[in-house]
């Protein structure tokens, strides 16, 4: 059950990378929407690290 929480997890923060990734490219990138892509890259991250 903990492996398959932890694969969404990990394709949740994929997404979140590639987001981040894509607004970066921008040539005007949302800076907020960049920072809260972030943060919940972050809560991912330290939320994987607990499993």
């Amino acid at each position: 059950m903990q492996n398959a929480h932890l694969s969404a997890l990990a394709a949740k923060h994929e997404g979140l990378e590639r987001q981040i990734s894509a607004e970066s490219q921008r040539p005007l990138p949302d800076t907020r929407m960049l920072a809260d892509l972030k943060k919940q890259k972050l809560r991912l991250k330290e939320e994987m690290a607990a499993i």
